[in-house]
């Protein structure tokens, strides 16, 4: 069974729009604090934008975990 945490981060967009980022492999020690702290920096630097315009602010952050497991089809 392999297991995985992806970090996912809401951010508002200048058109009103959610935008998500995620990030694969996010490691256990992540603190709540680190995330404030690198998506500050992500609105900051405006280096991302998409169809809703550029990032403005944040808007949450989870950790998603995910079990996967392979069957056997025999």
């Amino acid at each position: 069974m392999a297991s995985s945490r992806i970090l996912e981060m809401d951010f508002s967009t200048e058109l009103n729009q959610t935008h998500r980022m995620r990030v694969y492999d996010a490691k256990t020690t992540l603190t709540g604090a680190e995330i404030t702290t690198a998506m500050n920096s992500i609105v900051a630097k405006n280096i991302f934008s998409g169809n809703g315009g550029a990032l403005t602010g944040k808007i949450a952050a989870r950790i998603v975990t995910k079990d996967t497991e392979d069957m056997s089809l025999a």
